[in-house]
C-alpha cells in the first residue's frame, strides 16, 4: 500500500475541512481572493503533518482539523504576501492574486487570513492555548525575519553558505517545525518527543527548501506549477548562485557577474547561460549532497520517539521520503 493510501483518510478530511471554511462574503472582493489562493490546492503538507504527528498517539484525528487547517491558512497568507514581493506570475500554475486582482487586494486579503488563522486556532483546549499561540507567535515572527533577511540578500553581491541556510531554516523551515510540534502537543506527547518533532521538521524543511532551489532551475515546466527559472531572472540568491560565486574561478565569476548586473536582457538566454555554468561547476551534485546532510540530520531526531502508534510513525517517515524525491 502507498503511502498515499495509508495517508487518504487524513488528507481526504483536511481537504473536505478547508473547502468547507468560511472567511467571509462581504465585500467580495475582499473574500474571494482568499477563496481563489486556498482553492489552488498545493500538497497540504503542514497541517497533514501536524495530523501525522498527533497521529502518533492518538487515532481520533478529526478532533484537530481545525487548528491543523489554521497552519495551512497562514501558510497560505504567507504566499500571498511573498508573491507580491517577489512580483511572481504564477502560483501552482495559475495567476497569483496580485496578478488576478491587484497588490492593494492581495494584502489586505492577506490580513484577513491571518486574522483568520487566529480565529481558528482559539479551538485548541484551553489549556494548551497559550503555550500553542506562543510557539505560533515565535514561528510566525522568525518566517517573516526570514523573508526580509531574503529580501536584504537582494542588495547583497554576497553571502555566505551559512547565512543562506539561516535565512531558509527561518523563512521556511520553523513552520513544518512546528506543525510537527503542534500535532504532538495536542496529542499529548512528551516534551522531548515534541521537541524532537521539531527539530525533524527544521532539518527537513531546510533540505525541501534546497530542494526547491534546485527544482527552480532543473524542474519540468509542465510539472513545476512555478516559472522555471524565475530565480534566476530575479537575481535571487539561492544556494545555487551562492555555491556557484564561491566556486567559480575570475572567468567564471566575471560570466556570472556579467548576468547579474545586467538590465535588459532575454529571459530564457539568462536562465540557459546560468543553468551552463551551474553544470560547468557540478552545482547540482553539490546542492543534492547538501540536501541529503539535512534530510539525514533530520531523520535523526525521530529514531527513537515514544510514540503510541508505530504504524503513524512508518507513515510520516514515507511522506516525508516521497516528498524528498518530488520532482515538482
Amino acid at each position: 500500500m502507498t503511502v498515499k493510501n495509508r495517508i487518504s483518510p487524513q488528507l481526504h478530511a483536511l481537504e473536505q475541512h478547508i473547502r468547507l471554511l468560511q472567511y467571509g462574503t462581504s465585500p467580495k472582493e475582499l473574500y474571494d481572493p482568499i477563496a481563489y489562493i486556498m482553492d489552488l490546492g498545493g500538497k497540504r503538507i503542514r497541517p497533514l503533518l501536524a495530523l501525522l504527528a498527533y497521529g502518533l498517539y492518538h487515532r481520533d484525528f478529526e478532533r484537530i482539523l481545525t487548528p491543523a487547517a489554521a497552519i495551512e491558512v497562514f501558510h497560505n497568507f504567507t504566499l500571498m504576501h511573498d508573491d507580491i514581493m517577489d512580483n511572481a506570475p504564477l502560483r501552482r500554475g495559475k495567476k497569483t492574486v496580485h496578478e488576478k486582482w491587484n497588490a492593494n487586494t492581495a494584502i489586505l486579503s492577506g490580513d484577513v487570513m491571518l486574522v483568520k488563522a487566529y480565529d481558528m486556532l482559539l479551538e485548541v483546549p484551553a489549556e494548551k492555548l497559550p503555550l500553542c499561540l506562543s510557539l505560533f507567535n515565535k514561528t510566525a515572527a522568525e518566517v517573516c525575519e526570514g523573508q526580509q533577511h531574503d529580501m536584504n540578500f537582494e542588495k547583497e553581491i554576497w553571502i555566505s553558505e551559512a547565512v543562506y541556510i539561516d535565512m531558509i531554516r527561518q523563512k521556511t523551515a520553523v513552520l513544518l517545525g512546528f506543525a510537527l510540534q503542534f500535532g504532538a502537543i495536542l496529542g499529548e506527547a512528551r516534551k522531548e518527543d515534541a521537541q524532537k518533532l521539531y527539530d525533524f521538521g527544521v532539518n527537513i524543511g531546510i533540505g525541501f527548501q534546497l530542494k526547491d532551489d534546485l527544482l527552480d532551475v532543473y524542474a519540468d515546466q509542465n510539472k513545476f506549477g512555478k516559472q522555471v527559472g524565475g530565480d534566476i531572472i530575479a537575481n535571487k540568491k539561492t544556494f545555487l548562485l551562492i555555491k556557484a560565486m564561491e566556486l567559480a574561478n575570475p572567468q567564471q565569476r566575471k560570466f556570472l557577474d556579467d548576468w547579474l548586473f545586467q538590465e535588459a536582457f532575454d529571459n530564457g538566454e539568462k536562465v540557459a547561460a546560468i543553468r551552463g555554468m551551474y553544470d560547468e561547476l557540478d552545482i547540482k551534485k553539490l546542492t543534492e549532497k547538501t540536501m541529503q546532510h539535512y534530510f539525514d540530520k533530520g531523520f535523526e531526531q525521530i529514531q527513537d520517539l515514544a510514540v503510541t502508534y508505530p504504524d503513524g510513525l512508518e507513515d510520516l517517515i514515507a511522506l516525508t521520503e516521497e516528498l524528498i524525491h518530488r520532482e515538482k
